[in-house]
């Protein structure tokens, strides 16, 4: 097997031998689901290193013999990997921060870098129900309305049940091939870098694997960051206008007095400034309290528009059952932005102290987030009809209660946009300043996440709606990872494992289905968008004037 000689995005050290001071040593999501700790996977790391060094001060390593050998420790709560000893050709990395090794064979059972001091169930749990609910959820009553009242709800049950499938899946194929080459850990793009290996014909090509997956994971990550931009500045700016006539009366909108103000692009302006400082934090750790904070302050949001929303069902529901064909692409490219949390199965796998329960885990949290998904999906058609906006947020009644909603889910996420920008940062900065002095790195680095920022800050400014930014940052960019690279990674995985025609057939229709997404959705979002901002061209000229 060819050696893997990508730089590493993760990695401790420049592919120069420099220290990196930027980013710790872990997988680029590990720290979204840990970031109120010190580090995630430190701690097993730590503790391995301690009884190594107390076992070195005893017995020196030898320089002969294998790198690297394991021994078990037994003990009451189970067998549990150590470090038995260390070669001194190891690496400087490797001292620092061992790597407890695995048991042979694809089908052992064993605990990974969380090890005992991992997460539980519970706490793999509410990371993955965080890592799935955001601006998502909030577009799926619009997302239904182009589907149809009743072809709607199916559809999404029907996406849940093959989203879970493909995460699945990619869990199965990444712990088969840990197993299988000795390696503690395998991200997503690890997992196709190793599958395409096993395939001779694209062994030569394997490092492609990874580099299409870092591709499509900046594509939908800064795809986020523009969601949230149009997010902020939509609800921001209708609160400002209806200021000066929020009443505590919550009927409707029949109270309020909207005032026009700026248009939403400047509104974007203003705020990135703030998400540029934002951004400049330098781990994720600090932003702990305020994380904590906005996921309550999310899900008080959550709350109050599921009492809205079933306060206020219609007597009378006359809504369409099954919506128009053209509009079905705009549903497939929501949802599937909605369903995109593929990306969190790997690091919540690796970080578990018993990642054989993740599947449990995995399907029960889907379970629940498939459940949300449906119930306001729905709900929220019913109650706003066919007024329903880009973010359910926008229909809520411009009384103080509700105003209070929309900006504690804007508060919400203004903090998850760091999460979210870290994931392309931490694959694009690290290479880029291997290539500089060491008195440089921090001003590269900063100029770099200044520069993303603005980036996705233009990228909003063309395309200020909402409901078709989400559309085709789904199509776009989600449909590969969540849809079309599972199925076929299994393929790759299994090549020469004696794969069921079943299952090659079943993979290949999912992939497909996933490709005809990407392309429909893809098509009719930049359409929708054309067309949109031709009529807004024609009505509005005075582009940055106050309306």
């Amino acid at each position: 097997m060819e050696p893997d000689i990508a730089p590493s995005s993760h990695n401790q050290y420049n592919i120069d031998g420099r220290k990196n001071t930027a980013f710790p040593r872990h997988a680029p999501l590990a720290n979204l689901f840990d970031v109120n700790t010190t580090e995630p996977g430190i701690t097993a790391f730590t503790v391995s290193l301690e009884e190594e060094s107390k076992r070195q001060q005893e017995d020196p390593p030898s320089t002969s013999g294998p790198i690297m050998t394991s021994d078990t420790d037994h003990r009451q709560d189970g067998p549990r990997p150590v470090l038995s000893r260390i070669s001194a050709s190891t690496s400087e990395e490797d001292v620092l921060c061992p790597i407890p090794p695995l048991p042979h064979g694809p089908d052992s059972r064993y605990e990974r870098i969380g090890g005992q001091t991992g997460t539980s169930f519970l706490q793999t749990l509410i990371h993955l129900l965080k890592g799935n609910i955001g601006t998502g959820l909030l577009g799926l009553p619009l997302a239904v309305r182009n589907a149809g009242l009743v072809l709607g709800p199916l559809s999404l049950f029907a996406m849940g049940i093959i989203a879970v499938h493909c995460m699945n899946l990619l869990a199965k194929c990444s712990h088969h091939l840990s197993a299988k080459l000795n390696k503690p850990f395998l991200d997503y793009g690890d997992a196709v870098q190793y599958g395409m290996e096993n395939v001779p014909w694209l062994r030569r090509h394997s490092i492609w694997g990874r580099q299409i997956v870092n591709v499509f994971l900046i594509i939908t990550q800064l795809g986020f960051c523009c969601v949230y931009f149009v997010f902020l500045s939509d609800n921001v700016k209708q609160v400002v206008e209806a200021s000066n006539g929020t009443t505590m009366n919550c009927h409707r909108n029949q109270t309020a007095v909207t005032v026009p103000s700026f248009d939403s692009r400047l509104y974007m302006l203003c705020f990135l400034p703030a998400i540029i400082l934002l951004v400049f934090t330098p781990n994720l750790k600090y932003l702990a309290p305020l994380s904590l904070a906005a996921n309550l302050a999310m899900c008080t949001s959550l709350v109050l528009i599921y009492f809205f929303c079933f306060t206020n069902i219609p007597n009378h529901i006359n809504l369409p059952k099954v919506g128009h064909a053209k509009d079905y692409p705009l549903f497939f490219g929501t949802a599937i932005f909605a369903f995109e949390g593929i990306g969190v199965v790997l690091p919540l796998e690796n970080k578990m102290q018993k990642p054989q329960s993740f599947n449990m885990v995995l399907c029960l949290g889907m379970g629940i987030i498939t459940f949300l998904y449906i119930s306001l999906g729905t709900i929220g058609y019913i109650t706003f009809g066919e007024a329903i906006g880009g973010s359910i947020t926008l229909n809520l009644p411009n009384c103080w209660m509700y105003q209070i909603v929309k900006l504690l889910y804007c508060f919400g996420i203004y903090i998850t946009f760091a999460l979210q920008f870290y994931v392309p940062a931490a694959i694009l900065i690290p290479p880029v300043l291997s290539r500089f002095s060491e008195r440089w790195e921090l001003t590269v680095d900063l100029l770099i996440r200044t520069a993303l920022v603005v980036f996705t800050c233009v990228l909003a400014i063309l395309i200020p709606q909402l409901d078709l930014v989400i559309s085709l940052v789904g199509s776009v960019s989600s449909s590969f990872l969540a849809l079309i690279f599972p199925p076929l990674l299994q393929i790759l995985t299994y090549h020469n494992e004696g794969l069921s025609p079943w299952v090659i057939v079943k993979n290949t229709l999912i992939s497909v289905i996933g490709f005809l997404g990407f392309i429909t959705g893809t098509y009719i979002s930049i359409t929708e968008i054309i067309k949109r901002n031709g009529r807004h061209d024609n009505l509005d000229v005075t582009f940055f004037q106050v309306q």
